[in-house]
């Protein structure tokens, strides 16, 4: 009897306790690749604002896929410059892939960087770098990753591939390190609440033109008359001036007119109208 009891107290004791460190793993590993997502972010957004300050001989080439059926990318930014014999060379060039990671259990991907050109990234650590990186281009940031896409946006559509020579106004970068889920399409793929998705504009210094997406409860522009517009071009009206009644309109030349009543032009005496005397009342009479 000590020994039955003794084994469903250690059962229960061990159930807990997998179940305890499960869970704990969950929230490190959430935890853990949010943060690992947003380094990974913030280094590709330094990238693209580093190499394109310029804007001058650069160009970004942009493919997506599939590799062992998880979604991964490529982007690559080259800036060339000519030499003293107007002989175009690679001035810099920032590759960022995605490649399956066969040394792992579970199926995921290894995001690599590689940096080459003339200008050197590290002044200090490019040189020594020669020696043993010339046959490794691209150098692993992390692994884990189970997608990584890198989109153009074009109106409402989405384009996963670009390779023309004008630069695109920016682009959406998705990444995820959650476990992913098999598809009836036989794809692997990641819930969208678990991924973490950054929008990188290629110039934010250029001049953005703002549309309006709507109009009034009248149908006219609220903003007519702060662009230059009268108000009665948009179909507005002037609020009711103190101490005078009806309803005021602005009329093209700027005038004020009131409803019932003739406009008077400048340096005009005002008319008024002849009243006869009341027999039997005196004192002054109102016009």
């Amino acid at each position: 009897m000590a020994l039955v009891i003794g084994a469903m107290v250690l059962t229960a004791i061990l159930t807990v306790y997998t179940q305890a460190n499960r869970a704990a793993e969950a929230v490190l590993a959430r935890a853990e690749g949010s943060a690992l997502a947003t380094e990974v972010l913030q280094r590709l957004s330094e990238d693209l604002d580093r190499v394109l300050s310029s804007q001058q001989g650069v160009t970004i080439q942009i493919k997506n896929g599939l590799d062992n059926k998880l979604a991964r990318a490529q982007l690559v930014i080259r800036r060339t410059m000519r030499d003293s014999k107007n002989q175009e060379k690679v001035f810099e060039e920032i590759t960022w892939r995605a490649g399956y990671d066969y040394d792992s259990a579970s199926p995921g991907l290894v995001i690599y960087r590689g940096h080459e050109g003339i200008n050197l990234e590290d002044k200090l650590l490019d040189p020594k770098r020669e020696s043993w990186e010339s046959s490794y281009p691209l150098v692993p940031l992390c692994r884990g990753a189970t997608c990584f896409r890198v989109e153009v946006p074009k109106g409402d559509a989405l384009l996963d591939q670009w390779a023309d020579v004008d630069l695109p106004a920016g682009v959406k970068v998705t990444i995820s390190f959650a476990m992913p889920h098999e598809t009836v399409r036989g794809t692997w793929e990641v819930y969208d609440e678990e991924k973490i998705t950054r929008m990188i504009a290629i110039d934010k210094m250029r001049k953005i033109k703002f549309v309006m997406g709507g109009t009034g409860a009248d149908g006219n522009d609220p903003n007519a008359v702060a662009a230059g517009k009268t108000p009665e071009k948009a179909g507005e009206k002037t609020p009711q001036e103190p101490g005078k009644s009806g309803l005021q309109k602005t009329s093209e030349r700027g005038s004020r007119t009131t409803e019932g009543r003739t406009p008077q032009r400048n340096n005009e005496p005002t008319p008024y109208k002849s009243v006869q005397p009341v027999p039997g009342k005196t004192g002054r009479t109102r016009p």
